[in-house]
Protein backbone atom coordinates (compact mmCIF):
# COMPACT_ATOMS: atom_id res chain seq x y z
CA UNK A 1 0.00 0.00 0.00
CA UNK A 2 1.17 3.54 -0.75
CA UNK A 3 2.98 5.18 2.18
CA UNK A 4 0.83 8.29 1.85
CA UNK A 5 -2.35 6.24 2.21
CA UNK A 6 -0.96 4.42 5.24
CA UNK A 7 0.17 7.67 6.87
CA UNK A 8 -3.25 9.22 6.34
CA UNK A 9 -4.95 6.09 7.64
CA UNK A 10 -2.77 6.00 10.75
CA UNK A 11 -3.27 9.63 11.64
CA UNK A 12 -6.95 9.46 10.70
CA UNK A 13 -7.46 6.49 13.02
CA UNK A 14 -5.67 8.30 15.83
CA UNK A 15 -7.84 11.39 15.42
CA UNK A 16 -11.04 9.36 15.04
CA UNK A 17 -10.30 7.73 18.39
CA UNK A 18 -9.00 10.84 20.17
CA UNK A 19 -11.79 13.14 19.03
CA UNK A 20 -14.37 11.15 21.01
CA UNK A 21 -12.56 11.84 24.28
CA UNK A 22 -11.60 15.38 23.30
CA UNK A 23 -15.21 16.24 22.45
CA UNK A 24 -16.59 14.72 25.64
CA UNK A 25 -13.83 16.54 27.51
CA UNK A 26 -15.40 19.80 26.37
CA UNK A 27 -19.07 18.82 26.61
CA UNK A 28 -19.25 17.04 29.96
CA UNK A 29 -17.74 19.91 32.05
CA UNK A 30 -20.56 22.14 30.83
CA UNK A 31 -23.12 19.56 31.98
CA UNK A 32 -21.38 19.32 35.37
CA UNK A 33 -21.59 23.10 35.63
CA UNK A 34 -25.30 23.06 34.73
CA UNK A 35 -26.00 20.39 37.37
CA UNK A 36 -24.06 22.33 40.01
CA UNK A 37 -25.98 25.52 39.20
CA UNK A 38 -29.28 23.62 39.37
CA UNK A 39 -28.30 22.22 42.78
CA UNK A 40 -27.45 25.64 44.17
CA UNK A 41 -30.66 27.18 42.77
CA UNK A 42 -33.05 24.42 43.88
CA UNK A 43 -31.17 22.74 46.76
CA UNK A 44 -32.22 19.45 45.16
CA UNK A 45 -29.59 16.87 46.13
CA UNK A 46 -30.19 14.90 42.94
CA UNK A 47 -28.38 17.56 40.94
CA UNK A 48 -25.44 17.45 43.34
CA UNK A 49 -25.25 13.68 42.88
CA UNK A 50 -25.39 14.11 39.09
CA UNK A 51 -22.52 16.60 39.16
CA UNK A 52 -20.35 14.23 41.18
CA UNK A 53 -21.10 11.16 39.10
CA UNK A 54 -20.47 12.99 35.84
CA UNK A 55 -17.22 14.34 37.24
CA UNK A 56 -15.99 10.83 37.96
CA UNK A 57 -16.85 9.72 34.42
CA UNK A 58 -15.10 12.82 33.07
CA UNK A 59 -11.96 11.93 35.02
CA UNK A 60 -11.82 8.48 33.39
CA UNK A 61 -12.35 9.91 29.91
CA UNK A 62 -9.72 12.57 30.52
CA UNK A 63 -7.28 9.83 31.48
CA UNK A 64 -7.62 8.42 27.95
CA UNK A 65 -7.89 11.75 26.15
CA UNK A 66 -4.52 12.99 27.43
CA UNK A 67 -2.36 10.12 26.09
CA UNK A 68 -4.23 9.89 22.79
CA UNK A 69 -3.79 13.63 22.33
CA UNK A 70 -0.10 13.23 23.02
CA UNK A 71 0.10 10.44 20.46
CA UNK A 72 -1.61 12.67 17.88
CA UNK A 73 0.95 15.40 18.53
CA UNK A 74 3.86 13.01 18.13
CA UNK A 75 2.39 11.59 14.93
CA UNK A 76 2.12 15.07 13.44
CA UNK A 77 5.88 15.41 13.73
CA UNK A 78 6.69 11.86 12.63
CA UNK A 79 4.24 11.50 9.74
CA UNK A 80 3.99 15.04 8.39
CA UNK A 81 7.40 16.75 8.62
CA UNK A 82 6.69 19.01 5.66
CA UNK A 83 3.54 20.28 7.30
CA UNK A 84 5.16 20.73 10.71
CA UNK A 85 7.94 22.80 9.18
CA UNK A 86 5.36 25.38 8.14
CA UNK A 87 3.44 25.10 11.42
CA UNK A 88 6.60 25.47 13.48
CA UNK A 89 7.47 28.74 11.78
CA UNK A 90 4.00 30.21 11.30
CA UNK A 91 1.39 28.58 13.53
CA UNK A 92 3.13 27.52 16.74
CA UNK A 93 1.06 29.86 18.96
CA UNK A 94 -1.95 27.51 19.46
CA UNK A 95 0.30 24.66 20.64
CA UNK A 96 2.09 26.96 23.07
CA UNK A 97 -1.07 28.50 24.54
CA UNK A 98 -2.83 25.12 24.75
CA UNK A 99 -0.43 24.02 27.50
CA UNK A 100 -1.75 26.79 29.76
CA UNK A 101 -5.36 25.97 28.90
CA UNK A 102 -4.84 22.37 29.99
CA UNK A 103 -3.14 23.56 33.17
CA UNK A 104 -6.18 25.71 34.04
CA UNK A 105 -8.56 22.82 33.35
CA UNK A 106 -6.62 20.32 35.46
CA UNK A 107 -5.99 22.72 38.34
CA UNK A 108 -9.57 23.82 38.85
CA UNK A 109 -10.99 20.34 38.30
CA UNK A 110 -8.74 19.21 41.17
CA UNK A 111 -10.09 22.03 43.33
CA UNK A 112 -13.67 21.01 42.54
CA UNK A 113 -13.01 17.33 43.15
CA UNK A 114 -11.09 17.55 46.41
CA UNK A 115 -12.31 20.80 47.97
CA UNK A 116 -15.94 21.11 46.85
CA UNK A 117 -17.29 20.81 50.40
CA UNK A 118 -14.64 23.15 51.82
CA UNK A 119 -15.17 26.18 49.59
CA UNK A 120 -18.05 28.62 49.18
CA UNK A 121 -20.79 27.73 46.67
CA UNK A 122 -19.82 30.58 44.36
CA UNK A 123 -16.24 29.31 44.33
CA UNK A 124 -17.47 25.92 43.17
CA UNK A 125 -19.24 27.59 40.27
CA UNK A 126 -16.12 29.59 39.43
CA UNK A 127 -13.99 26.44 39.52
CA UNK A 128 -16.30 24.66 37.10
CA UNK A 129 -16.50 27.69 34.82
CA UNK A 130 -12.70 27.70 34.60
CA UNK A 131 -12.67 23.94 33.97
CA UNK A 132 -15.13 24.42 31.11
CA UNK A 133 -13.13 27.34 29.72
CA UNK A 134 -9.87 25.39 29.95
CA UNK A 135 -11.31 22.37 28.17
CA UNK A 136 -12.91 24.50 25.47
CA UNK A 137 -9.75 26.54 24.97
CA UNK A 138 -7.66 23.39 24.49
CA UNK A 139 -10.02 22.11 21.81
CA UNK A 140 -10.34 25.46 20.04
CA UNK A 141 -6.60 26.11 20.02
CA UNK A 142 -5.75 22.75 18.51
CA UNK A 143 -8.54 22.81 15.93
CA UNK A 144 -7.44 26.31 14.99
CA UNK A 145 -4.53 24.60 13.28
CA UNK A 146 -7.11 22.79 11.17
CA UNK A 147 -8.79 26.12 10.42
CA UNK A 148 -5.43 27.49 9.31
CA UNK A 149 -5.00 24.55 6.94
CA UNK A 150 -8.21 25.48 5.13
CA UNK A 151 -7.77 29.26 5.20
CA UNK A 152 -4.01 29.88 5.55
CA UNK A 153 -2.94 33.40 6.46
CA UNK A 154 -0.02 35.23 8.05
CA UNK A 155 2.75 34.16 5.69
CA UNK A 156 3.80 33.93 2.08
CA UNK A 157 5.52 31.12 0.20
CA UNK A 158 8.06 32.53 -2.27
CA UNK A 159 10.12 30.03 -4.30
CA UNK A 160 9.54 27.41 -1.63
CA UNK A 161 10.65 29.73 1.18
CA UNK A 162 8.41 30.97 4.00
CA UNK A 163 8.45 34.76 4.25
CA UNK A 164 6.53 37.67 5.81
CA UNK A 165 5.42 35.65 8.83
CA UNK A 166 2.73 37.22 11.04
CA UNK A 167 1.83 34.68 13.78
CA UNK A 168 -1.22 36.59 15.02
CA UNK A 169 -2.65 36.95 11.53
CA UNK A 170 -2.13 33.21 11.09
CA UNK A 171 -3.80 32.57 14.45
CA UNK A 172 -6.85 34.71 13.59
CA UNK A 173 -7.14 33.26 10.10
CA UNK A 174 -10.41 33.86 8.21
CA UNK A 175 -12.18 30.71 9.44
CA UNK A 176 -10.96 30.87 13.06
CA UNK A 177 -14.19 32.11 14.66
CA UNK A 178 -16.52 29.93 12.60
CA UNK A 179 -14.42 26.82 13.28
CA UNK A 180 -14.05 27.64 16.97
CA UNK A 181 -17.80 28.11 17.25
CA UNK A 182 -18.52 24.82 15.54
CA UNK A 183 -16.08 22.96 17.81
CA UNK A 184 -17.65 24.42 20.95
CA UNK A 185 -21.30 24.02 19.98
CA UNK A 186 -20.99 20.49 18.63
CA UNK A 187 -19.01 19.39 21.70
CA UNK A 188 -21.77 20.65 23.98
CA UNK A 189 -24.30 18.73 21.89
CA UNK A 190 -22.29 15.52 22.23
CA UNK A 191 -21.78 15.96 25.97
CA UNK A 192 -25.49 16.52 26.59
CA UNK A 193 -26.79 13.71 24.37
CA UNK A 194 -24.21 11.19 25.61
CA UNK A 195 -25.43 11.67 29.17
CA UNK A 196 -29.02 11.63 27.89
CA UNK A 197 -28.34 8.20 26.40
CA UNK A 198 -27.38 6.80 29.80
CA UNK A 199 -30.29 8.50 31.55
CA UNK A 200 -32.87 7.26 29.05
CA UNK A 201 -31.50 3.72 29.20
CA UNK A 202 -31.64 3.72 33.00
CA UNK A 203 -35.21 5.02 32.91
CA UNK A 204 -36.21 2.16 30.63
CA UNK A 205 -34.82 -0.31 33.16
CA UNK A 206 -36.27 1.37 36.26
CA UNK A 207 -39.84 1.17 37.51
CA UNK A 208 -41.93 4.14 36.44
CA UNK A 209 -42.24 6.68 39.25
CA UNK A 210 -39.52 5.11 41.38
CA UNK A 211 -36.86 7.21 43.10
CA UNK A 212 -34.22 6.17 40.56
CA UNK A 213 -36.58 6.76 37.65
CA UNK A 214 -37.19 10.34 38.80
CA UNK A 215 -33.46 10.90 39.32
CA UNK A 216 -32.65 9.89 35.75
CA UNK A 217 -35.69 11.75 34.45
CA UNK A 218 -34.29 15.01 35.84
CA UNK A 219 -30.97 14.22 34.22
CA UNK A 220 -32.60 13.43 30.88
CA UNK A 221 -34.63 16.64 30.81
CA UNK A 222 -31.71 18.99 31.43
CA UNK A 223 -29.62 17.07 28.89
CA UNK A 224 -32.32 17.35 26.23
CA UNK A 225 -32.73 21.04 26.97
CA UNK A 226 -28.99 21.79 26.74
CA UNK A 227 -28.50 19.43 23.80
CA UNK A 228 -31.45 20.86 21.90
CA UNK A 229 -30.39 24.48 22.36
CA UNK A 230 -26.84 23.83 21.24
CA UNK A 231 -28.00 21.63 18.34
CA UNK A 232 -29.99 24.60 17.06
CA UNK A 233 -27.00 26.93 17.39
CA UNK A 234 -24.81 24.34 15.67
CA UNK A 235 -27.17 24.41 12.70
CA UNK A 236 -26.91 28.20 12.51
CA UNK A 237 -23.13 27.93 12.70
CA UNK A 238 -23.28 25.32 9.92
CA UNK A 239 -24.89 27.95 7.70
CA UNK A 240 -21.95 30.27 8.42
CA UNK A 241 -19.55 27.42 7.67
CA UNK A 242 -21.18 26.90 4.26
CA UNK A 243 -20.68 30.56 3.46
CA UNK A 244 -17.04 30.31 4.54
CA UNK A 245 -16.55 27.36 2.18
CA UNK A 246 -18.24 29.26 -0.63
CA UNK A 247 -15.77 32.10 -0.22
CA UNK A 248 -12.53 30.28 0.57
CA UNK A 249 -12.85 26.60 -0.50
CA UNK A 250 -15.47 26.51 -3.27
CA UNK A 251 -14.53 23.07 -4.57
CA UNK A 252 -15.12 21.62 -1.10
CA UNK A 253 -18.63 23.08 -1.03
CA UNK A 254 -19.28 21.80 -4.54
CA UNK A 255 -18.15 18.30 -3.56
CA UNK A 256 -20.27 18.41 -0.39
CA UNK A 257 -23.36 19.09 -2.51
CA UNK A 258 -22.38 17.11 -5.60
CA UNK A 259 -22.59 20.26 -7.73
CA UNK A 260 -20.73 20.04 -11.04
CA UNK A 261 -22.06 22.98 -13.04
CA UNK A 262 -21.50 26.56 -11.90
CA UNK A 263 -24.88 28.23 -11.57
CA UNK A 264 -27.08 30.69 -9.77
CA UNK A 265 -30.24 29.40 -8.06
CA UNK A 266 -28.23 26.25 -7.31
CA UNK A 267 -30.22 23.38 -5.76
CA UNK A 268 -29.46 21.70 -2.44
CA UNK A 269 -28.96 17.94 -2.87
CA UNK A 270 -30.17 15.82 0.04
CA UNK A 271 -29.23 12.15 0.17
CA UNK A 272 -28.13 10.01 -2.73
CA UNK A 273 -24.54 9.53 -3.82
CA UNK A 274 -22.29 11.38 -6.24
CA UNK A 275 -21.63 9.59 -9.52
CA UNK A 276 -18.24 10.74 -10.90
CA UNK A 277 -18.96 9.29 -14.34
CA UNK A 278 -22.35 10.86 -14.91
CA UNK A 279 -21.31 13.86 -12.81
CA UNK A 280 -24.53 14.07 -10.86
CA UNK A 281 -26.08 13.08 -7.55
CA UNK A 282 -28.11 9.92 -8.03
CA UNK A 283 -31.20 9.09 -5.97
CA UNK A 284 -30.94 12.36 -4.10
CA UNK A 285 -33.64 14.92 -3.45
CA UNK A 286 -32.96 18.36 -4.88
CA UNK A 287 -34.46 21.44 -3.26
CA UNK A 288 -34.33 24.23 -5.86
CA UNK A 289 -32.35 27.42 -5.18
CA UNK A 290 -31.51 26.58 -1.56
CA UNK A 291 -27.75 26.04 -1.99
CA UNK A 292 -27.36 29.51 -3.50
CA UNK A 293 -29.20 31.00 -0.56
CA UNK A 294 -27.09 29.09 1.96
CA UNK A 295 -23.90 30.17 0.22
CA UNK A 296 -24.65 33.87 -0.08
CA UNK A 297 -28.03 34.67 1.50
CA UNK A 298 -29.46 35.21 -1.96
CA UNK A 299 -31.01 32.92 -4.54
CA UNK A 300 -28.98 34.80 -7.15
CA UNK A 301 -25.67 33.73 -5.60
CA UNK A 302 -23.47 31.96 -8.10
CA UNK A 303 -22.09 28.70 -6.71
CA UNK A 304 -19.00 27.37 -8.46
CA UNK A 305 -19.23 23.74 -9.60
CA UNK A 306 -16.55 21.07 -9.71
CA UNK A 307 -16.22 21.30 -13.48
CA UNK A 308 -14.51 24.68 -13.05
CA UNK A 309 -11.58 23.03 -11.24
CA UNK A 310 -8.94 20.57 -12.49
CA UNK A 311 -10.09 17.08 -11.59
CA UNK A 312 -6.90 16.46 -9.60
CA UNK A 313 -8.05 19.24 -7.25
CA UNK A 314 -11.41 17.61 -6.58
CA UNK A 315 -11.96 16.31 -3.05
CA UNK A 316 -13.13 12.68 -2.84
CA UNK A 317 -16.76 12.73 -3.92
CA UNK A 318 -17.94 10.56 -1.03
CA UNK A 319 -17.75 13.69 1.14
CA UNK A 320 -21.30 14.38 -0.07
CA UNK A 321 -22.49 11.34 1.90
CA UNK A 322 -20.48 12.36 4.98
CA UNK A 323 -21.89 15.87 4.84
CA UNK A 324 -25.46 14.60 4.52
CA UNK A 325 -25.01 12.18 7.40
CA UNK A 326 -23.65 14.92 9.66
CA UNK A 327 -26.45 17.34 8.81
CA UNK A 328 -29.09 14.63 9.02
CA UNK A 329 -28.05 13.56 12.51
CA UNK A 330 -27.91 17.17 13.69
CA UNK A 331 -31.43 17.76 12.38
CA UNK A 332 -32.66 14.59 14.10
CA UNK A 333 -31.24 15.71 17.45
CA UNK A 334 -33.02 19.05 17.16
CA UNK A 335 -36.24 17.20 16.37
CA UNK A 336 -35.85 14.87 19.37
CA UNK A 337 -35.42 17.82 21.71
CA UNK A 338 -38.45 19.60 20.27
CA UNK A 339 -40.60 16.48 20.57
CA UNK A 340 -39.50 16.04 24.19
CA UNK A 341 -40.36 19.66 24.97
CA UNK A 342 -43.79 19.44 23.36
CA UNK A 343 -44.57 16.11 25.00
CA UNK A 344 -43.43 17.09 28.49
CA UNK A 345 -44.13 20.84 28.73
CA UNK A 346 -46.98 21.54 26.33
CA UNK A 347 -48.91 18.27 26.48
CA UNK A 348 -48.05 17.91 30.20
CA UNK A 349 -47.35 14.18 29.90
CA UNK A 350 -45.01 12.77 32.55
CA UNK A 351 -44.02 9.65 30.63
CA UNK A 352 -42.40 9.38 27.20
CA UNK A 353 -43.47 6.53 24.89
CA UNK A 354 -41.01 3.69 24.60
CA UNK A 355 -40.09 4.41 20.97
CA UNK A 356 -39.14 7.95 21.95
CA UNK A 357 -37.09 6.72 24.90
CA UNK A 358 -35.12 4.43 22.61
CA UNK A 359 -34.61 7.39 20.30
CA UNK A 360 -33.08 9.26 23.23
CA UNK A 361 -30.84 6.25 23.89
CA UNK A 362 -29.64 6.43 20.29
CA UNK A 363 -29.00 10.18 20.54
CA UNK A 364 -25.58 9.90 22.20
CA UNK A 365 -24.03 7.41 19.76
CA UNK A 366 -25.53 9.31 16.83
CA UNK A 367 -24.04 12.60 18.06
CA UNK A 368 -20.60 10.96 18.27
CA UNK A 369 -21.07 9.60 14.75
CA UNK A 370 -21.93 13.11 13.57
CA UNK A 371 -18.66 14.38 15.06
CA UNK A 372 -16.74 11.63 13.28
CA UNK A 373 -18.48 12.31 9.95
CA UNK A 374 -17.88 16.03 10.32
CA UNK A 375 -14.21 15.61 11.13
CA UNK A 376 -13.60 13.26 8.21
CA UNK A 377 -15.53 15.60 5.92
CA UNK A 378 -13.51 18.60 7.07
CA UNK A 379 -10.14 16.92 6.55
CA UNK A 380 -10.90 14.79 3.49
CA UNK A 381 -12.75 17.64 1.82
CA UNK A 382 -9.53 19.68 1.87
CA UNK A 383 -7.63 17.08 -0.16
CA UNK A 384 -5.31 17.01 -2.04
CA UNK A 385 -3.95 19.80 0.18
CA UNK A 386 -2.53 19.80 3.68
CA UNK A 387 -2.43 23.58 3.57
CA UNK A 388 -4.97 24.72 1.01
CA UNK A 389 -3.40 25.70 -2.33
CA UNK A 390 0.04 26.02 -0.70
CA UNK A 391 1.26 22.61 0.47
CA UNK A 392 0.01 19.30 -0.91
CA UNK A 393 -0.53 16.28 1.30
CA UNK A 394 1.87 14.31 -0.87
CA UNK A 395 4.64 16.85 -0.21
CA UNK A 396 3.95 16.85 3.54
CA UNK A 397 4.29 13.14 4.27
CA UNK A 398 7.35 11.44 5.69
CA UNK A 399 9.65 9.46 3.41
CA UNK A 400 11.05 7.11 6.06
CA UNK A 401 8.74 4.19 5.25
CA UNK A 402 7.77 1.23 7.49
CA UNK A 403 4.59 2.98 8.59
CA UNK A 404 2.46 -0.13 8.20
CA UNK A 405 3.99 -1.70 11.31
CA UNK A 406 3.21 1.42 13.33
CA UNK A 407 -0.32 1.39 11.99
CA UNK A 408 -0.91 -2.12 13.29
CA UNK A 409 0.63 -1.35 16.68
CA UNK A 410 -1.37 1.82 17.25
CA UNK A 411 -4.66 0.22 16.21
CA UNK A 412 -3.97 -2.47 18.81
CA UNK A 413 -3.28 0.17 21.45
CA UNK A 414 -6.53 1.99 20.66
CA UNK A 415 -8.51 -1.23 20.83
CA UNK A 416 -7.05 -1.99 24.27
CA UNK A 417 -7.75 1.55 25.48
CA UNK A 418 -11.33 1.43 24.20
CA UNK A 419 -12.05 -1.84 25.99
CA UNK A 420 -10.30 -0.62 29.14
CA UNK A 421 -12.24 2.63 29.42
CA UNK A 422 -15.57 0.85 28.93
CA UNK A 423 -14.71 -1.79 31.54
CA UNK A 424 -13.51 0.81 34.05
CA UNK A 425 -16.67 2.88 33.68
CA UNK A 426 -18.92 -0.18 33.92
CA UNK A 427 -17.03 -1.54 36.93
CA UNK A 428 -17.03 1.74 38.83
CA UNK A 429 -20.68 2.65 38.27
CA UNK A 430 -21.81 -0.92 38.93
CA UNK A 431 -20.11 -0.76 42.32
CA UNK A 432 -21.43 2.75 42.89
CA UNK A 433 -25.00 2.90 41.59
CA UNK A 434 -26.95 6.17 41.91
CA UNK A 435 -28.98 4.68 44.77
CA UNK A 436 -25.83 4.58 46.87
CA UNK A 437 -24.88 8.20 46.20
CA UNK A 438 -28.45 9.41 46.65
CA UNK A 439 -28.87 7.66 50.01
CA UNK A 440 -25.50 8.97 51.14
CA UNK A 441 -26.44 12.51 50.17
CA UNK A 442 -29.87 12.29 51.78
CA UNK A 443 -28.44 10.71 54.91
CA UNK A 444 -25.90 13.45 55.44
CA UNK A 445 -28.15 16.25 54.19
CA UNK A 446 -25.03 18.05 53.01
CA UNK A 447 -22.59 17.96 50.16
CA UNK A 448 -20.44 14.85 50.02
CA UNK A 449 -16.77 15.05 49.03
CA UNK A 450 -16.02 14.07 45.47
CA UNK A 451 -12.89 12.27 46.59
CA UNK A 452 -14.82 9.66 48.58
Amino acid sequence: MDELVIARSLFGTTMAFHIIFATLGVGIPLMILVAEIMFQRTNDLDYSVMAKRWTKAFAVLLGVGIPTGTIAGVQLSLLWPGFMEVIGRVMALPFQIEIYAFFVEALFMSIYVYAANRIAPWMRIVSLVLVAIGGLASAVLITNVHAFEGTPAGFEMVNGEITNVDPWKAFFNPSFFVTAGHVALSAYVVGAFTIATVSAFKMLRASFGSRIYKFHQKSLMICLLVGGVFSFFTAINGHESAQMLHEYQPEKLAAAEGLFETQTHAPLAIGGFTDPVEREVKWGIEIPWVLSFLAGNSFDTEVIGLNDFPEEYWPPLFVHTLFNAMVGIGSLLIMLSLIAYVWNKLLKKDRFPKWLMWSFVAGGPLSILAIEFGWIFACTGRQPWTIYRILSTEDSVTTTGNIAVLFGLFVSVYAILAVAVVLVLLYYFKRNPPEKDISKAEGKEKDIPLST
